[in-house]
């Protein structure tokens, strides 16, 4: 789950990281009331999860709550690479001296943590990493020790900041890794972590993403960060259902039993794809191991629900859940559906009772379904029906 500014920033806040006043508002009279409050110079924001928000217009500094007024009135309802503004937050202005940059994140590929840090920030990371790679710092940091002051002063001096500038930044660095271990996060940045005129280091733009398998079992408050109204309707319904589903930009429906066979049936059917109109996977589902008819339903009643889909690939190795289970399942799922579906389905069936799931399939003879022998010959049928 990604959070907006603001939360991330109440965040820091709560764990000492040093960050300016700021005031969350959804009208130009909120905006204006709130500056009052704060005083001087302040920075309007726009509450979006993407980058870009100054380019497009999303930011503006305003001297004046009447300045802030008119700000707001530009922001609220802006189009940011296709995120309306519904909210803004009004930030306490800083006299900046320098900007610098620094994250720390899970890094998959080698299963540890990694710390990104440049003495040159405010510009996108993705943008320094191909322009200057020698300028980002790329540390790894040990899950079992984390970033203490010694870690902490290493990523400081490989970054290049200057020796009187050490401590200060070490001591930030601390602190955003006691956000990122203690709200179980994938990753927690700020662009720009500034030096002020003033000398004091400040966390003026953060981003926050947190791992929902930790928040269930011990984040309980994350439900409350949540912003469910603007949540894909699909992704939500499949949430309520307690699936594994994202949502792709795509027209083949997937379903799958694991998330390694759903990966692979994701690359399975792109590769297809590009013989039949170039068509791509619509969606990652993964029903686990529970493939009976009310998991199917709900599972297919979300993929059918996605306008893009022209056609779903059921792919399905049974081990634990026989492909009897699976079979009977699809056939009752379609029953449960009734005229709601619509598009075709390719099913492929192998591992466990394997013939009598096809045997099942064949009898039922819906008029929607088509068997396929193998993976490859089940993706490249997915893939003709969706360009047909």
């Amino acid at each position: 789950m990604d959070l907006y500014e603001y939360q991330a920033r109440d965040l820091f806040e709560s764990y000492g990281v040093p960050v300016l006043a700021g005031i969350v508002a959804d009208t130009p009279e909120e905006v204006k009331a709130a500056a009052e409050k704060i005083g001087g110079v302040v920075v309007v924001k726009a509450q979006v999860k993407t980058g870009g928000r100054g380019k497009a217009g999303g930011v503006k500094v305003a001297k004046t709550p009447d300045e802030a007024y008119e700000a707001a009135k530009a922001i609220l309802g802006l189009d940011i690479k296709g995120h309306i503004v519904k909210r803004v937050m009004v930030a306490q202005g800083a006299a900046i001296a320098e900007e610098f940059y620094f994250s720390v994140l899970l890094d998959r590929a080698n299963r540890s943590y990694l710390s990104l840090c440049s003495v040159e920030g405010g510009m996108e990371i993705e943008q320094l990493a191909v322009e200057k790679p020698e300028a980002l710092a790329r540390i790894e940091v040990d899950p079992l020790v984390g970033i203490n002051k010694t870690k902490a002063i290493e990523i400081a001096k490989a970054a290049g900041f200057p020796d009187d500038l050490v401590s200060k930044v070490s001591d930030v660095f601390v602190k955003l890794y006691d956000v990122y271990k203690g709200e179980d996060a994938t990753l927690v940045e700020v662009n720009p972590l500034v030096r002020t005129e003033s000398g004091d280091i400040i966390a003026l733009d953060g981003k926050v993403s947190l791992d929902e398998n930790g928040s269930e079992v011990r984040h309980p408050e994350h439900e409350a960060l949540e912003d469910k109204a603007a949540a894909d309707p699909l992704e939500a319904k499949a949430k309520a259902a307690g699936l594994n589903y994202v949502k792709l930009d795509g027209q083949v429906g997937i379903i799958g039993n694991g998330a390694g066979l759903v990966m692979s049936t994701l690359d399975v059917v792109a590769y297809a794809g590009e013989n039949h109109g170039d068509v791509k996977p619509a969606n990652f589902l993964d029903i686990g191991g529970g493939a009976n008819a009310q998991v199917m339903a709900a599972g297919l009643d979300v993929i059918l629900g996605d306008e893009q889909v022209k056609s779903v690939f059921v792919n399905v190795f049974g081990g634990i859940t026989s492909c009897v289970a699976v079979a009977e399942g699809i056939v009752k799922a379609l029953e449960i559906l009734g005229d709601a579906a619509t598009k075709p389905l390719v099913v492929r069936l192998d591992g466990n009772q394997v013939e009598e799931g096809r045997a099942i399939l064949a009898e039922a003879n819906h008029p929607l379904v088509t068997l396929a022998a193998g993976m490859d010959e089940g993706a490249d049928k997915a893939a003709e029906l969706a360009n047909a």
